[in-house]
């Protein structure tokens, strides 16, 4: 009888178990995978003392089917599945990867979404943006945002005066003063790189239609982009030039201002100033570094330097919430927490706002140009955010649990998968378009056109001042195949440098359609017929690690290479430093690159794309220059909207039949982030992530 109750007692343990085990099983299921496996031929070269990837030819795409497995966790019959817990394991470290290393962290001279971000969180400019909205601002070195209302704005709109906060410390010690911020502007104005941002300062601050400080020296840009030939410039011209710049931004120590005297009134000066070329320099340690002494006997000696020959390119000392602790080039950067933060625990940065010392004490930035990485360390929950390419988002979006809209704030659960560790914030307004550019003129010892000859192992020089051949690239290019595969669908062709929705973009404006057959004509007509018989080679650079980019490379590398063989193109990758210097001598011939906008204004993309940062780095003929500038000037110079539109539908029109860019599509952003990220909110002018009010959980 004994026996009999133990072995009933067994079976209903061996039955209570299975039920467990049945309850905590995961379900196989089978999924198919379609994988494009691209045959292409790599080689690894070394530009500038650096190691990069050169891609050529693809010569056949296969497409292979795959049974995986994959291990689905599934409730019980009966059994509801419990809700996931979203805490970071350390509260105090944020994490993140994407690509692209610093190139300066002098905020006089970066003009880079890298380089940005760091100085956007260490440094601080007088104003800064309202939270989410990029057209009112917050009181940050100032005291208060200047108005016509609180009599810091004149009648005329010409004055601008800034009552500076006190009992502010920057990093390294020294005190904020009126004299500081004075220094900063007027050495940035001073140094003036025809590849920063002192553009946006120059127009408002000195007048004339100038966007070099050189032009005050000589009208006739003679010295613009030359330190060399500048250092050779009348003595006399030189201090005058000084002197003005100096007239246009004056500190008053002892009344605790600056005054900033405008040659011409301009709406969106205040919207300049709160962008990352506007963060304040300690003039003293600033000078310690061997920048600018202030004098004007010797400013020409600090023109145009590039970040290779800057002072402060790789050391940084703001007021900011954050600190830089390391930076490794290639590798990242770490910044801590400034634990002696000027803000005071009851001064919000704006209403509901973060105050006093940072919530994260440490932020980790990681370079990982591999996108599988990345997205490795996002699904384990080794990073709270990556960079995430337009064509991977499908991948990322399986980890989804919860969708939220940028206007309204609010998050809803994803109904497929409640329990996914990720939040996704979609349909992100993208103030930002990547496009390819064409040098007009490269540089004779640049080892991306081949032999320098058209022998069908190279290109000359000046291969793309040939309209024909800039034609072709425009009408070579598949557009819908971009934006199907690299921005997901979700993007939308532009016909000009100016972004849909923006006055004076026109919707009824003429676009280059995907014409393969006109492509050929094109270049048939093109460098006196010899094309399709000679050939040409050519390499075209993307920034390491940027899929999209390396994208478009690839795809007129197909096309081109479907109309004739013997026209070559090679994709090559280049680390994020490498990728700018090379774009910004000229050296590369045609280039994927993009723009982000520093201002929300039509003028803040035909000035680059026509006569500015990129019609400087394409070296277009001063003849086009011309044609353009006179149109940008007269965009900018009027206040009527109706006159403004009609202007820049000509200005486009004219881009469109000159050729002088390819101009691509407009995508949609979104950011992912783990669960346990909260503050994060959409601004459309930020450059990066601005971590000052991010908390973990």
């Amino acid at each position: 009888m004994f026996t009999q109750k133990k072995s009933l007692f067994w079976l209903a343990a061996f039955a209570i178990l299975a039920l467990a085990i049945a309850a905590c099983q995961p379900e196989v299921q089978t999924v198919e995978v379609t994988r494009v496996v691209e045959t292409t031929v790599v080689e690894t070269v070394t530009v500038e003392g650096q190691e990069v990837e050169v891609t050529r030819v693809v010569t056949e795409t296969i497409v292979e089917t795959v049974v995986e497995t994959v291990t689905v966790e599934v409730p019980a019959p009966g059994e509801e599945t419990a809700p996931a817990d979203f805490t970071a394991a350390d509260n105090t470290t944020y994490r993140t990867q994407t690509f692209g290393d610093i190139d300066t962290m002098d905020p006089n001279l970066a003009y880079d979404t890298a380089s940005g971000g760091l100085i956007f969180n260490t440094m601080e400019p007088l104003i800064f943006f309202n939270r989410e909205d990029a057209n009112t601002f917050v009181p940050v070195l100032a005291k208060e945002v200047p108005s016509v209302d609180n009599g810091l704005i004149s009648e005329d709109g010409l004055t601008y005066t800034f009552n500076i906060r006190e009992g502010v410390t920057f990093h390294e010690g020294g005190t904020l003063e009126p004299h500081d911020v004075a220094y900063t502007f007027q050495r940035g104005l001073l140094q003036s790189d025809p590849n920063g941002p002192q553009w946006l300062l120059i127009e408002p601050l000195m007048g004339g239609g100038y966007h070099d400080i050189t032009y005050l020296v000589d009208a006739e840009g003679t010295y613009e982009g030359d330190p060399d030939a500048l250092k050779g410039a009348d003595p006399a011209a030189l201090v005058a030039a000084c002197e003005a710049v100096q007239a246009a931004v004056v500190a008053d120590d002892a009344a605790g201002t600056v005054t900033f005297n405008l040659a011409v009134p301009w709406g969106p000066f205040l919207a300049t100033i709160a962008q990352t070329w506007g963060s304040v320099l300690d003039m003293e340690w600033a000078m310690e570094q061997g920048a600018w002494d202030g004098s004007c006997d010797t400013w020409q000696n600090y023109y145009a330097p590039g970040s290779e020959n800057d002072e402060l390119s790789t050391v940084i000392n703001g007021t900011g919430p954050f600190m830089l602790e390391s930076w490794t080039p290639g590798q990242g950067y770490v910044m801590v927490a400034n634990d002696n933060y000027w803000r005071a625990a009851d001064d919000p940065m704006w209403e509901g706002g973060p105050a006093g010392p940072a919530a994260i004490k440490t932020i980790v930035v990681s370079l990982v140009n591999e996108w599988g990485t990345r997205f490795t360390s996002l699904q384990v929950g080794d990073a709270e955010s990556v960079a995430v390419p337009v064509a991977n988002r499908p991948e990322v979006d399986a980890y989804v649990g919860e969708f939220c809209d940028y206007a309204t704030g609010e998050c809803t659960p994803n109904p497929n998968n409640p329990n996914g560790p990720l939040r996704k914030w979609g349909n992100l307004p993208n103030a930002s378009r990547t496009d390819m550019f064409m040098t007009f003129d490269v540089g004779e010892s640049s080892p991306y056109i081949g032999s320098g000859q058209l022998d069908g192992n190279g290109i000359p020089s000046n291969f793309f001042s040939d309209i024909h051949v800039r034609k072709a690239m425009n009408y070579c290019f598949d557009y819908d195949t971009y934006i199907a595969e690299a921005l997901n669908g979700e993007g939308v062709r532009n016909n000009g440098p100016i972004i849909l929705g923006m006055l004076g973009y026109n919707e009824d404006g003429a676009y280059y359609p995907y014409d393969p057959e006109q492509c050929a004509a094109e270049l048939a007509q093109a460098w006196d017929g010899q094309l399709p018989e000679v050939g040409f080679r050519f390499q075209v650079g993307y920034n390491t690690g940027n899929t999209t980019r390396q994208t478009i490379c690839e795809i007129l590398q197909a096309e081109l290479g479907a109309i004739n063989d013997k026209y070559q193109v090679e994709c090559i990758g280049l680390p994020w430093p490498t990728f700018l210097r090379t774009f910004r001598a000229s050296q590369i011939p045609v280039i994927a690159s993009g723009w982000v906008e520093d201002i929300h204004d039509p003028h803040n993309w035909v000035q680059p794309f026509t006569i500015g940062t990129y019609a400087g780095r394409q070296k277009l003929p001063t003849e086009i220059v011309d044609q353009f500038k006179a149109l940008v000037d007269a965009g900018v110079a009027t206040a009527d909207p109706a006159e403004r539109e009609q202007i820049y539908f000509e200005l486009q029109q004219l881009h469109h039949d000159l050729a002088i860019q390819v101009t691509l599509a407009q995508a949609l952003g979104a950011r992912y982030e783990q669960r346990w990220v909260d503050g994060w909110y959409f601004n459309p002018i930020y450059f990066d992530t601005y971590y000052y009010p991010l908390s973990l959980k």
